[in-house]
C-alpha cells in the first residue's frame, strides 16, 4: 500500500483484502434479503445482520460508530439514510433501504439496496429505478484517472430527466480499513470533486441518495442520526464499494441474489 496525501492507493495484497470485504458483504445482504419483507420489524432485519456477521467472525462497522447503537441502517419511505432499527413493521407499499457495513480482517465493505415491500405506489417504484440505474450511470461514467466529477454530472443529468432530485449533504467515500476517507465522492459536480481523480488502486463507494421531491434534507434532532426529505416525499437509494483498477473500475459488492444491473422493478 501506498499513500498519496491522504487517498490510499491499494496494492495487490490491499486490493484482495477489499474484494474479500465486498464479497463478505454481498452475501450478508443476500442473506438477509428474503426476510426484508411485510411483518419485520427493521430491528429484527438488524438482529440478523448482527448474528451473520459475528458467526462468521467480523464486525458490523456501523455498531458503535460515533455512538450509533445499530448494525446497519433502515431507512423507510421518506428516510434519506442513517434510520436506525427499532420496533418499525414494514408494511404492503412501503419502501425501505438497508445499508450494511462489514469489517472483514480490518478492511471494509460498505454497500446498501433499497427494498420495495409488496405493492408500491408509482412514485416509490419509479424514484428506486431512478436510484439503482444512477447507481450504474455514475459507475459507468468511470475510468482510470478520471475527476470524480464524472459521477455527479452523470448522475444529475439523469434524475434531473425524470423529475427527481439529488442529495447533496450526504456522499460516497474512499474505503479501506477506515470507513470513511478520502476521497469524498459526491452525486453532483462540485469545486472539489473537479479536481479529485480516481486513481488504479483507489476504493470508494457510489451510492446516490435520489429524492422524489427536493434535494433539501432534514436531520431528526431527538436521535441526531435519522435524515428525511424536508418535504416528506419518498427517497430511495442504492450503493456499491468500487476498486478503481488500471483497466476500469470494478465493483466489489454485487450480489448473487439481488437486482443485476439493468433490473426494472
Amino acid at each position: 500500500m501506498l499513500q498519496n496525501r491522504k487517498k490510499l492507493l491499494l496494492q495487490n495484497a490491499g486490493r484482495e483484502a477489499m474484494i474479500a470485504a465486498g464479497r463478505f458483504n454481498a452475501k450478508l445482504l443476500d442473506y438477509v434479503r428474503p426476510h426484508v419483507k411485510a411483518g419485520i420489524q427493521t430491528g429484527a432485519i438488524d438482529e440478523l445482520i448482527h448474528k451473520f456477521t459475528i458467526d462468521h467472525g467480523h464486525k458490523p462497522a456501523t455498531l458503535g460508530y460515533q455512538g450509533f447503537t445499530k448494525s446497519c441502517c433502515t431507512s423507510v419511505n421518506e428516510v434519506i439514510c442513517h434510520g436506525i432499527p427499532g420496533e418499525y413493521t414494514l408494511v404492503d407499499g412501503d419502501i425501505v433501504n438497508v445499508d450494511i457495513t462489514s469489517v472483514v480482517n480490518g478492511w471494509f465493505g460498505d454497500q446498501s439496496e433499497t427494498f420495495l415491500i409488496g405493492d408500491v405506489s408509482e412514485e416509490a417504484r419509479a424514484v428506486t429505478q431512478c436510484a439503482f440505474d444512477c447507481l450504474y450511470i455514475g459507475i459507468d461514467a468511470l475510468t482510470p484517472g478520471c475527476k470524480v466529477s464524472v459521477i455527479g454530472e452523470a448522475i444529475v443529468a439523469e434524475a434531473h430527466s425524470r423529475g427527481f432530485s439529488v442529495v447533496r449533504e450526504y456522499v460516497g467515500h474512499g474505503l479501506g480499513r477506515q470507513f470513511h476517507q478520502d476521497p469524498s465522492i459526491p452525486h453532483y459536480p462540485n469545486r472539489q470533486s473537479r479536481q479529485d481523480r480516481l486513481l488504479p488502486g483507489m476504493a470508494f463507494t457510489v451510492e446516490p441518495m435520489i429524492n422524489a421531491g427536493s434535494r433539501f434534507t432534514s436531520l431528526d434532532n431527538n436521535d441526531g442520526w435519522t435524515v428525511r426529505t424536508k418535504d416528506g416525499r419518498y427517497s430511495a437509494q442504492f450503493e456499491h464499494t468500487v476498486l478503481m483498477t488500471e483497466s476500469g473500475p470494478q465493483i466489489l459488492t454485487l450480489t448473487q441474489d439481488g437486482p443485476q444491473k439493468g433490473h426494472t422493478f
